[in-house]
């Protein structure tokens, strides 16, 4: 068993992610969101969809990326 570093849990079906070189453990999918999931820096929101990376930036959508000044940016449908 392995302990979940969002809640703490001890959970015999914690799982890894492995990204960017490290190695994270949790109990569930919303923990692992909790953790790793980027935050659109227009909205707040959490992204867990496809999202918009644009000059390093993250965010929710073309919407909040072109809010914040970034041209061009589409969404994909």
């Amino acid at each position: 068993m392995a302990r979940c570093e969002v809640c703490g849990t001890d959970y015999g079906m914690s799982f890894e992610v492995h990204a960017q070189g490290a190695v994270h453990v949790f109990d569930c999918f919303s923990c692992a969101i909790h953790r790793m999931a980027p935050i659109c820096e227009h909205c707040r929101v959490q992204v867990i969809g496809q999202g918009v990376e644009a000059d390093g930036h993250w965010y929710c959508g073309a919407h909040c990326a072109r809010a914040e000044g970034k041209a061009g940016i589409v969404d994909k449908v």
